[in-house]
């Protein structure tokens, strides 16, 4: 990668970054840097990949060029000329885009590859202002739709969508991300395994052993990697702004980017309902955003509207709960061992076994799961760290805030803790530190009294295709019957 030199000077900002707010560094760094610029996009071809180079800079701070690395089809059946793949890369770099505005929030953004009409530069704008809605609270920030940017727009033409290929559409692309939502999808779409493929990025071992393990070959994995820009890296050093950005949304764009490559039909995502809720109790502020089924509708409107690709983006485990996948993947045996979802330990593929994450998804296996099958998953006694409770308390809502991870609802975490007590209980078994500090707590009391409605639980508000549908109405009939007679439930 071509590492620009940073164009920020010495006498920028003679104090320490390190001493201002953060609310107050957007006000500085806004009257600062005023623009931020998309420059270009670019795409080139060995025999073997296909590389995407995207151009950004904020004058007098820095340049950037994040790059993509694409496996390039045997037979490539469309051209990187084609308009609906002009239009995906050129937005995929849109939503790489927010990664890099952040460090300074500039006011004007001004796109020079590419022209976007009032309509769709509002659609951004809204995608930057809702995916952005956790870096905004964390960082004190106040931002409004009508004044945190504006975007000026240039060049080829984008406002209307490319003629689509009549090229045949087959199979799914589904994209792996190694924890136990996508390894449920996969297992639930077996019988398509032969004309499907996985869509990996930045592969780590937990992406492919899920894919292996559900019957994939290697070439069936498709393996992308995005690499940051290292400008970026070192003005977070340096004391820029930084935060969570919409990742989904990437995979969203380059998922169907893949699925245009690939010739397959759909795009098939294992976000579930749960994601719907939002992080602080009471507002729009969701850490799962681009997860959500308002991203979904909004990117499925966008495609249809502005692209013109037939691919089709849904998540198939819209219809449930993260309570119902967590049961249907109690039953994988086989993935335990090697099914990874904590952030802190991603990058040597392990659990670390002390964030909100591996807290999350060991309350959640509590009824399905005895205490030392989760033990052997997280390789300590997680439910017994008393040092947790505060994370506890966010996550089944004895306080407003939940953590800020991709993490089940409130209710449903709540009335997993509440079953697994029951369990424990009538087993004569004895009950973890954290469930037993759930037990002392008001929200048990209400809890049990609610009962448990998750075996019961389809949200029909989702984008299945009807056959996809069908499949999960009798997956979840399935899932009842297999439970109905499990204590407790």
């Amino acid at each position: 990668m071509e590492n620009h030199p940073l164009e920020l000077s010495a006498q920028a900002f003679p104090e320490p970054l390190s001493g201002i707010k953060p609310c107050d560094k957007y006000t500085l760094f806004r009257e600062t840097f005023p623009e931020f610029i998309y420059e270009s996009f670019a795409a080139e071809e060995t025999e073997t990949e296909i590389r995407l180079t995207f151009t950004f800079r904020v004058p007098g701070l820095a340049s950037f060029a994040p790059t993509w690395t694409l496996p390039k089809p045997a037979s490539m059946r469309v051209s990187l000329s084609d308009g609906a793949m002009r239009r995906l890369i050129f937005s995929l770099g849109l939503v790489e885009l927010v990664s890099y505005w952040k460090i300074a929030c500039p006011p004007k953004v001004k796109i020079r590859c590419g022209t976007i009409g009032k309509e769709q530069a509002d659609w951004w704008k809204n995608q930057y202002l809702s995916g952005l809605g956790e870096f905004f609270y964390r960082n004190g920030i106040d931002a409004h739709f009508d004044e945190f940017m504006t975007i000026e727009s240039e060049g080829e033409d984008f406002s209307a969508p490319a003629v689509p290929s009549e090229m045949p559409l087959k199979g799914c692309l589904i994209p792996v991300g190694g924890g136990k939502d996508s390894i449920v999808t996969l297992n639930i779409l077996s019988d398509l395994r032969r004309e499907s493929a996985c869509y990996v990025m930045n592969s780590r071992g937990a992406t492919d052993a899920s894919a292996l393990g559900a019957g994939y070959t290697r070439e069936q994995i498709l393996g992308i990697r995005r690499t940051l820009d290292p400008n970026m890296l070192t003005l977070n050093k340096l004391g820029f702004l930084n935060g969570h950005t919409p990742f989904s949304a990437l995979v969203a764009f380059s998922g169907i980017l893949m699925a245009e490559l690939y010739g397959k039909e759909y795009v098939v995502l294992s976000n579930e309902s749960s994601a719907n809720e939002s992080t602080v109790a009471g507002s729009n502020v969701n850490h799962q955003y681009s997860k959500s089924f308002q991203f979904e509708e909004d990117f499925d409107r966008y495609i249809r509207q502005y692209i013109g690709s037939r691919v089709r983006y849904f998540s198939l485990l819209r219809p449930w709960s993260e309570f119902q996948i967590a049961a249907y993947f109690s039953r994988l045996t086989d993935f335990h061992p090697v099914f990874r979802s904590c952030n802190v330990g991603s990058k040597t593929d392990s659990w670390c076994g002390k964030c909100a994450k591996c807290l999350f998804v060991a309350l959640l296996l509590t009824p399905f799961l005895t205490d030392e099958a989760i033990h052997a998953i997280f390789g300590r006694e997680i439910l017994e760290d008393e040092s947790l409770i505060p994370i506890l308390d966010g996550l089944c809502g004895l306080t407003p805030e939940k953590p800020f991870e991709c993490v089940g609802s409130r209710e449903e975490i709540s009335t997993a803790m509440m079953l697994g007590i029951g369990v424990r209980e009538r087993e004569g078994k004895n009950v973890p530190a954290l469930l037993g500090y759930f037990e002392k707590t008001p929200l048990f009391e209400k809890t049990k009294a609610q009962g448990n409605r998750y075996f019961d639980y389809y949200q029909e508000q989702n984008l299945l295709p009807p056959a996809f549908a069908a499949r999960m109405k009798e997956e979840t009939e399935k899932l009842k019957q297999t439970f109905a007679g499990f204590a407790g439930l």
